[in-house]
C-alpha cells in the first residue's frame, strides 16, 4: 500500500494475492564414484565434475583418441556407458585414480605426451617435471599442474651484431620451430629458434633437448627416428602434458574414497552436490576383488552410502544408494569368486551378513554382461548399478517418477552371469533383492523383475522403489516451491496460499496419474489452520502445514481367478 495520499487523483498498486506455483524438482541427475583412465581438462581427482554425455566423459576422463576404458577393467566407464545408453541424462562423476592403489609406478616413456611428425612418426616425448620422490605417502596432483605445450613454426637465429656485413642470414629450411609452455592461459616459458638436430651451429639454432633442459615445468627427451631434422620436426599443435598418475598406498584408500566435506572430495563431496539424487559405487566391488578391501571394509562403504543418503538435513531426505553384490559364497574365507559362480542362495546369505536395511537403497542381482572394449569386444561381467539407474532416470521421463523402474529391457547387456528362475526369485524378491531375468521361454528377453527398496521386509509403506522416490519428490518439491514463505505474516491469508499453493501441485499430480483417488479430495488433502496453528506455536514464529497423499503403488502381484461358468438357461 502507499504510504500517503495528499494530491487527489487515481493510484495503481500491485499486490501480490496469488498462489505460487511449485515446479517439481529432478530426481533423475545420477552421481557415480570409481577410477577412470584419465584425469584431464577441468576434471579434477577426487572432487565430482558434471558430466551431460559420453562424449563429455571421454573429453574429462579419458586419454585423447581412447575409448575411455581402462586396462585394469574398472567398472566406473561401464557403469555410466550404460547409465547413458540406458535414458540417463545429467551425472556427476567423481574419479579416485587411475591405477589401482598398490599398483608400480609406471616408467616415463609410458606417462609422457608423445608428440609425432607431419608424417606420423614419433618426435619428442614431454613429461612434467615433479618434486623428487619422498618416504611420505604421495598426495593427489593439485587440479592445476597440468601444462600445455605449444609448437609452432619458428626461424634460425637472426644474425648477430658482431657479423659481417656482407654476410647473408640463415636459410630457413623449415627445420626450426618454437616451443611456448603455458598453464591456465598464461606464458610459462618460451624457446625459439629450436631444431631436431643434435649438433647445429650455435649461431643458427639450439637443439630442442638441450634448450629445455632447464625448464622448470617440463622434461623432454627425443624419440625420433634417423633422418634429417626436418623429417624429425614436431608437428605443431597444442598438446596437453599431464602429471603422473596419482597411485594411493593400499592402507589410504579407505580415506581417498570417504574424502573430505570441507574439500568436496570423495564420496562427501558427491553428497555435498544437491541434484544427484541416486548414488552409485560400482568399482567398490573392483578393490574388493582384487584384495584391497576386505568384507567388512565393503560393508562399511555401503554403510557409509546408506546413512549419507538418509541424512539430508536440514531438508528432507531425497537420495537413494543403489548397490551391488558382492560376488562372495559366505563362509569363513569370504573370497570373491567369480560373478557366476555366485547363486542366489550365496546373495540371500551375504545380504543376511550385511543385515542393513535402509528405504533408501536398492540392490540388484546377477551382474550383467556387457561387451568390454578393451579385449575385441569379448563380454566381461560387471556390476548392474549404472544401467540400472538409467532405466530410472528413462522411466521417470517416459512415465514419471511414481512409475516402478521394472519390467524395462536393460540396453547394452547381452547376458547375466546367472539366470534366475521364479523359484528362486521367490527367495530374493522379500528379501529386497531386485532379479534381471532373462525370459527367453517367453520371447521377451532381459527385463528388470523386481522395483524394491532395501527396507525391512514387514514395513510395507516402503517397499517400493516409485513410492519412497514419489514422496522425496513431493518432500523436496514443497520444500524448494515454498521458500517465499518464510518470514511472511503468519495469518490466515498466509494459511490460505500456502495451502491453494501445495494443492494445486498436488492436484497436478493425481491428474498425471501419481496419486490413487477417484477425486483430488480421495487422493490428497491439505491442512493449515488454526488448529495447527496456535496462539502459542504463532509466537515461536512457526507455521504448520499437514499433508497427507495416497501414493499409487506398483502392480507386483497381477491375480486373474479363473472359473467355468454356466449361464442360466
Amino acid at each position: 500500500m502507499a504510504l500517503d495520499y495528499f494530491a487527489p487523483g487515481v493510484y495503481v498498486e500491485e499486490v501480490d494475492r496469488g498462489s505460487r506455483p511449485i515446479d517439481g524438482v529432478s530426481l533423475s541427475v545420477g552421481g557415480f564414484i570409481g577410477f577412470t583412465e584419465d584425469v584431464r581438462g577441468d576434471a579434477e581427482l577426487f572432487k565430482p565434475m558434471l558430466v551431460t554425455n559420453w562424449n563429455q566423459y571421454l573429453e574429462a576422463f579419458a586419454k585423447p583418441g581412447s575409448d575411455g576404458f581402462t586396462d585394469f577393467d574398472a567398472y566406473l566407464p561401464f557403469a555410466v556407458n550404460g547409465w547413458f545408453m540406458n535414458g540417463g541424462g545429467r551425472c556427476w562423476v567423481t574419479s579416485i585414480g587411475t591405477r589401482l592403489p598398490g599398483s608400480p609406478v609406471p616408467p616415463p616413456e609410458d606417462t609422457g605426451h608423445k608428440l609425432m611428425t607431419s608424417s606420423g612418426k614419433p618426435a619428442l616425448r614431454f613429461n612434467l617435471q615433479v618434486a623428487e620422490a619422498s618416504d611420505a605417502p604421495a598426495l593427489p596432483p593439485a587440479g592445476g599442474s597440468r601444462v600445455r605445450v605449444v609448437v609452432t613454426d619458428g626461424e634460425p637465429k637472426p644474425l648477430g651484431d658482431d657479423a659481417d656485413e656482407d654476410a647473408e642470414p640463415p636459410l630457413n629450411t623449415g627445420e626450426f620451430f618454437t616451443v611456448i609452455v603455458t598453464q591456465n592461459g598464461e606464458e610459462l616459458e618460451r624457446y625459439p629458434n629450436l631444431t631436431m638436430n643434435p649438433e647445429p651451429e650455435a649461431d643458427v639454432a639450439d637443439y630442442v633437448v638441450t634448450a629445455l633442459a632447464d625448464s622448470e615445468y617440463v622434461t623432454l627427451a627425443d624419440i625420433s627416428v634417423s633422418g634429417q631434422a626436418l623429417s624429425r620436426r614436431p608437428a605443431n599443435g597444442i598438446y596437453e602434458v599431464a602429471p603422473p598418475p596419482y597411485i594411493s598406498p593400499e592402507g589410504r584408500l579407505s580415506r581417498d574414497i570417504q574424502g573430505q566435506r570441507d574439500d568436496r572430495t570423495g564420496m562427501q563431496g558427491m553428497f555435498e552436490v544437491d541434484e544427484a539424487a541416486m548414488i552409485a559405487f560400482p568399482d567398490l566391488m573392483r578393490v574388493y576383488q582384487n584384495g584391497l578391501m576386505d568384507m567388512d571394509q565393503v560393508h562399511g562403504v555401503m554403510e557409509s552410502m546408506l546413512s549419507m543418503c538418509e541424512n539430508s538435513f536440514p531438508g528432507p531426505a531425497y537420495r537413494m544408494a543403489v548397490l551391488d553384490a558382492p560376488p562372495v559364497k559366505p563362509g569363513k574365507s569370504m573370497d570373491p569368486v567369480a560373478p557366476e559362480q555366485q547363486k542366489p542362495q550365496d546373495v540371500a546369505q551375504w545380504l543376511s551378513l550385511f543385515n542393513r536395511r535402509s528405504m533408501f537403497g536398492a540392490l540388484y542381482y546377477p551382474w550383467i554382461k556387457v561387451a568390454n572394449p578393451r579385449n575385441a569386444g569379448r563380454p566381461i561381467m560387471v556390476p548392474p548399478c549404472g544401467h540400472m539407474m538409467g532405466i530410472w532416470c528413462r522411466t521417470d521421463e517416459s512415465r514419471g517418477v511414481f512409475k516402478a523402474p521394472a519390467n524395462e529391457t536393460p540396453r547394452g547387456v547381452i547376458g547375466l552371469s546367472y539366470e534366475t528362475n521364479m523359484r528362486e526369485q521367490e527367495l530374493l524378491n522379500p528379501m529386497g533383492i531386485n532379479c534381471i531375468r532373462n525370459f527367453a521361454n517367453y520371447q521377451r528377453g532381459l527385463k528388470v523383475w523386481g522395483a524394491r527398496t532395501l527396507v525391512e521386509p514387514d514395513n510395507v509403506q516402503w517397499r517400493y522403489i516409485s513410492v519412497r522416490r514419489l514422496l522425496s519428490y513431493i518432500e523436496k518439491s514443497i520444500e524448494i516451491g515454498t521458500q517465499w514463505v518464510v518470514f511472511e505474516p503468519n495469518d490466515q491469508d498466509l494459511w490460505a496460499r500456502v495451502s491453494r499453493t501445495v494443492s494445486n501441485f498436488l492436484e497436478r499430480l493425481w491428474r498425471e496419474g501419481a496419486l490413487f483417488g477417484a477425486s483430488p479430495a480421495e487422493a490428497f488433502y491439505v491442512k493449515c489452520d488454526g488448529e495447527l496453528n496456535t496462539h502459542e506455536t504463532m509466537m515461536l514464529g512457526r507455521l504448520y502445514v499437514e499433508v497427507g497423499v495416497c501414493p499409487v503403488r506398483p502392480a507386483e502381484f497381477v491375480i486373474f481367478r479363473i472359473s467355468q461358468w454356466a449361464p442360466n438357461q
